[in-house]
């Protein structure tokens, strides 16, 4: 049997919280480039589509990074022209002007780079301080907004709240380098809690700490990493805040291969159980999620770690 088709969870809305969210679904690019087995270019076309057909509006498609780099994803240019002709928006993340010249001849129109807010994150994912990294940038921010007004650019902020050398990252910091992203031309941040180490008073501080400083909330998104468990109430905190655009993994796949306390992302059903509860509309069919990351979980021959996924596909079972 089918939870939700129960009317549960029962909403209940809390004030002060966005009315709907948008999820950054990113299971199929960040979930999947830590797996050890490669899987099939088939395989994660038809997941993509199955998330697609879930109710998902943006589904994170890929990396045109160096296959020596990310091996997972080494199938950039092959799986792209398999899903593009889908309905939502499919952003891919490109390192440097390569990348970008790689997506944009696929017809990419969403793209991303990604940033450290620590030196040694920095150096150990992209072997440059964080200002050369920001200088590298740069470029490739300002021709991909160049392609047209349908060009859209997001910046990824990793280490924003812990950093596994480093310990704690002070907060201005954190500032500076969201601040850098924007004037480069982002159009959109996502917080990286890339250790999952933050803390709900350590979300509302560092968006605090944004707003007055002239970031808009509302060109921010969160990504949160369930190491410890905090993944959904560092979620509420930042929707209590004003944020809107939430990242998650369909059935909590993933991690980062550059850090290797990095657990998985929050997983995507949890993240849908509790906006449903809270009477926030998010537009996905939970069902239909539930059964996209059992058929994933399959072929990555394990369950899924998502407490929603398991608790529904038992009963449904």
């Amino acid at each position: 049997m089918n939870t939700p088709e129960l009317g549960l969870p029962m909403p209940v809305p809390a004030e002060g919280l966005p009315a709907r969210v948008r999820i950054h679904e990113v299971g199929a690019r960040d979930g999947l480039q830590n797996e050890k087995a490669t899987v099939p270019t088939a395989v994660k076309a038809e997941f993509i589509r199955r998330l697609a057909g879930t109710g998902l509006t943006t589904i994170e498609a890929t990396s045109f990074v160096h296959p020596k780099w990310v091996p997972q994803l080494a199938d950039a240019e092959d799986l792209y022209p398999q899903i593009s002709d889908l309905p939502v928006e499919l952003p891919v993340l490109v390192p440097n002007g390569r990348g970008l010249d790689r997506a944009l001849a696929l017809g990419a129109r969403r793209v991303a780079v990604f940033a450290s807010a620590t030196e040694s994150f920095a150096k150990a994912n992209l072997n440059r301080t964080v200002d050369e990294s920001l200088a590298m940038f740069e470029p490739v921010v300002s021709r991909a907004k160049g392609e047209g007004d349908d060009v859209r650019v997001r910046g990824y902020l990793s280490m924003c709240f812990g950093d596994p050398w480093e310990g704690p990252v002070p907060v201005p910091q954190v500032v500076r380098v969201c601040r850098a992203l924007l004037d480069l031309g982002c159009d959109e941040l996502s917080l990286g809690d890339t250790i999952g180490v933050a803390t709900p008073g350590q979300v509302t501080a560092l968006l605090a700490a944004l707003t007055e400083a002239g970031v808009p909330v509302s060109a921010l998104g969160v990504h949160f990493h369930d190491t410890y468990g905090q993944a959904l109430a560092n979620t509420l905190a930042a929707l209590q805040q004003g944020v809107s655009t939430v990242d998650a993994s369909a059935g909590g796949l993933g991690g980062c291969p550059f850090a290797k306390s990095a657990t998985g992302n929050l997983a995507t059903e949890d993240l849908v159980w509790m906006l449903r509860g809270l009477g926030i509309d998010t537009g996905v069919d939970l069902g239909r999620l539930v059964a996209t990351s059992v058929w994933m979980a399959a072929h990555l021959g394990r369950p899924s770690p998502s407490r929603t996924v398991r608790a529904l596909s038992h009963q449904e079972s």
